[in-house]
């Protein structure tokens, strides 16, 4: 059995022209949204075998503040140049080559891929992931490169307005 956590980057800032699209920062509603999200994510009590990122700075900030909440030591989260706005073979591509002594894997990363990655994968609609959205696709599988279109099963999504009374 394998897990994959899909989560997409909390809401970044476009406020600076000047900042190019890889550097762009959380903004104020992602600074509030990724902490929120990580800890209802700590409070379903999955636990994490590895965290990889897109380096791109959005989604960075976002796995480092689900790690702090998770306790995973930030520096064991890995940095893949590859995810970053990566089309949907891309993606799957990184997923069929994680090391198989990981079973429960959080990738952190950006759209439409993720969005499409999650569908292609999984058993249910998920539509546009929002911002700091986190699906769960589950796998009877032995090997992470065993990992094919529709061997998943969607067993759920969150995302902050899911949430919003929780705030």
């Amino acid at each position: 059995m394998r897990t994959l956590y899909l989560t997409r980057h909390a809401k970044s800032s476009w406020d600076d022209p000047r900042t190019d699209d890889f550097n762009r920062p959380l903004n104020e509603r992602g600074l509030r949204d990724a902490p929120f999200m990580a800890e209802v994510f700590k409070k379903r009590g999955e636990p994490i075998d590895r965290i990889v990122s897109s380096p791109a700075l959005r989604a960075i900030s976002t796995a480092r503040v689900f790690a702090k909440a998770l306790a995973y030591d930030e520096a064991r989260i890995t940095q893949d140049k590859s995810i970053y706005l990566a089309p949907i073979e891309m993606l799957l591509r990184i997923v069929n080559l994680l090391p198989d002594d990981a079973q429960r894997v959080m990738l952190f990363g950006h759209n439409p891929g993720f969005s499409e990655l999650a569908e292609y994968l999984g058993d249910g609609d998920v539509g546009e992931m929002p911002t700091a959205a986190t699906v769960r696709i589950d796998f009877v599988i032995d090997r992470w490169s065993e990992a094919s279109m529709g061997l998943g099963t969607l067993v759920w999504f969150d995302y902050p307005k899911r949430n919003a009374e929780l705030k």
